[in-house]
C-alpha cells in the first residue's frame, strides 16, 4: 500500500503529539556503536531506516530490545562482531554514511560504496564524508573495491568544511569524540538534529563544545560509555500538520514542541497569512485564517521564502509552504539554495490546476488562489513534497489520489492515523 487515497475538503482540526525526529535518531542509533556498555534511547519514532539499522546491527550481534509502543529502545553492542559479512552494509539508504566512524572505530576497516549517491533532491556527494575519515587518521585504499583502515584510534585534527553538512558535522562530532587530542570544526552545521547528537555523545561522555555554532571543538575521551537519551520533537512533523490545519482552514494544536526553534519558522508563516500562537510548549494554528502572501515594504521585490542551512527556514519543510501558497492570495518566491532538484516534483502540482513559474532549478513563483481541482498525481520520492502534495489535495473538495507515497513512513510512522485522528478521509491503498 503506498498510494494516499484523498476525501478533500474537509477542515482538519484537534490535538496532535509528534514523533522522535528522524533526522536525530538515526545518527545517534550509529553513535550507540562508539561504547560497549547499555544505552536506552526514548521517544523512538517507528520509520523505516531505523527499522534497517536494527537489522543490521542485530544481524551483527548486538542486543536490542524495541519496544514500539512505548516508544523505547534498548541497545547493547557488546557482542557485536568483530567484522562484517561479506563487508557488507545497509543499502538503499543515505543514512548508512553515519555508521562509517563507529564501525571504522570497532572493526579497523571497512568497505565503502564510492558510487556517487544522491536522491529525488539531488546529488548526495560522499566526499565530505571520506575526506573527514582521512583527516582523522584513517587510510584510503582504492582497488577493486574503496576501503579504509584505522590503526589504533582517530587521530585528532582541524578542518574548515565546504559546506555546512549535517551529516558530515555529525561524523565528525563521532569521530572527534574517541579521537587522541583536541579536534575543531569550522563551518559545522547547527540544525536542532545535530545538537541533539552532541547532546547524546556528551550524555555518553563525550567533551564538546560550541553545539549549536558553526564552531565545534571536541576533546577526545578514552571512551564513552552507557546513557539514557530523550530523542528530541521532530519539528519537521510540528510544521507539517500546522501547516495541514492552515491549508484545510481548521485549528489544529501539537504538543510538546520547542518554541526556542520556532521563531523564524513563526515568521514565515505570518508571511502566508497564518498566525501561530504558543500555549507553554503548544503551538496552536487557529481555523479559518485568511491565507494572503503579505507584500514587501520594498518596492517592486516579491514576497520570498529562502531556505538554507540552519539558521536558515529549513529546506526540508520548503514544500508544505509551497503547499499553502497555493491557496494564498498574492505572488511569493520561493528558494532552495542547497539541492537542485528541489522542484522537480512541480509538474505533479500543476495537475490540480496549481500556478507555478519555474525561475531556475533552486528559485521559484507560485501565484497563489488558483481555481483547483481533484487530480490523480505522482510523489517524488521526497517526503515533505509527497507531504505538500497531500496538503493541497487535502484542501480541494472531491476524491484525490497521490501515488507512491510511502516516502511518508520514512518520517511520519503514523501519518495516515493523525489525520484520521485530525477529521480527514484518507487511507492507504
Amino acid at each position: 500500500m503506498s498510494d494516499l487515497l484523498v476525501h478533500g475538503g474537509k477542515p482538519l482540526s484537534g490535538t496532535i503529539r509528534p514523533s522522535g525526529n528522524k533526522n536525530a535518531v538515526l545518527p545517534i542509533f550509529c553513535a550507540t556503536l562508539l561504547t560497549d556498555e547499555p544505552v536506552r534511547l526514548t521517544n523512538v519514532p517507528g520509520i523505516t531506516d531505523l527499522e534497517k539499522m536494527v537489522a543490521f546491527c542485530t544481524r551483527h550481534g548486538s542486543r536490542i530490545e524495541w519496544d514500539r509502543a512505548a516508544g523505547t529502545m534498548a541497545l547493547d553492542h557488546s557482542a557485536f562482531r568483530p567484522i562484517l559479512v561479506n563487508g557488507e552494509l545497509p543499502q538503499d539508504m543515505r543514512s548508512t554514511v553515519l555508521l562509517y566512524p563507529a564501525l571504522l572505530h570497532r572493526l579497523k576497516r571497512i568497505v565503502v560504496e564510492s558510487n556517487t549517491k544522491g536522491c529525488s533532491l539531488g546529488i548526495r556527494e560522499l566526499d565530505p564524508h571520506f575526506e573527514l575519515l582521512q583527516r582523522f587518521g584513517a587510510r584510503l585504499e582504492r582497488g577493486a573495491e574503496t576501503s579504509f583502515s584505522l590503526d589504533g584510534r582517530f587521530r585528532a585534527t582541524r578542518h574548515w568544511a565546504d559546506y555546512m553538512s549535517v551529516t558530515a558535522t555529525e561524523n565528525f562530532a563521532m569521530a572527534a569524540a574517541l579521537a587522541e587530542g583536541s579536534s575543531t570544526l569550522i563551518n559545522a552545521a547547527s540544525e536542532p538534529h545535530v545538537q541533539d547528537v552532541c547532546a547524546a555523545l556528551v550524555a555518553m561522555g563525550a567533551h564538546i563544545r560550541g553545539s549549536g555554532t558553526s564552531r565545534l571543538e571536541v576533546d577526545g575521551v578514552d571512551r564513552l560509555h552507557g546513557a539514557e537519551i530523550a530523542i528530541s520533537t521532530d519539528y519537521h512533523e510540528v510544521v507539517t500538520f500546522l501547516a495541514l490545519g492552515a491549508i484545510t482552514g481548521g485549528e489544529v494544536r501539537v504538543t510538546d514542541t520547542q518554541p526556542e526553534h520556532m521563531d523564524l519558522i513563526v515568521r514565515s508563516f505570518a508571511k502566508i497569512g497564518v498566525t501561530l500562537r504558543f500555549e507553554g510548549n503548544t503551538v496552536i494554528v487557529p481555523a479559518a485564517q485568511k491565507l494572503r502572501i503579505e507584500e514587501p515594504l520594498t518596492a517592486n521585490l516579491l514576497a520570498k521564502i529562502e531556505a538554507a542551512p540552519w539558521p536558515y527556514f529549513p529546506v526540508d519543510l520548503l514544500p508544505v509552504l509551497i503547499a499553502l501558497a497555493v491557496r494564498a492570495e498574492g505572488a511569493m518566491q520561493f528558494w532552495n539554495k542547497i539541492y537542485e532538484g528541489g522542484f522537480t516534483w512541480l509538474p505533479e502540482l500543476a495537475k490540480f490546476g496549481a500556478h507555478v513559474v519555474v525561475s531556475d532549478p533552486h528559485r521559484i513563483i507560485v501565484f497563489g488562489n488558483r481555481p483547483l481541482r481533484p487530480a490523480v498525481v505522482d510523489a517524488p520520492y521526497i517526503i515533505r513534497a509527497a507531504v505538500a502534495l497531500y496538503a493541497v489535495a487535502a484542501s480541494i473538495e472531491g476524491e484525490s489520489l497521490v501515488k507512491n507515497a510511502d516516502a511518508i513512513r520514512r518520517a511520519h510512522p503514523r501519518f495516515v492515523e493523525n489525520l484520521r485522528a485530525l477529521g480527514a478521509e484518507v487511507e492507504w491503498r
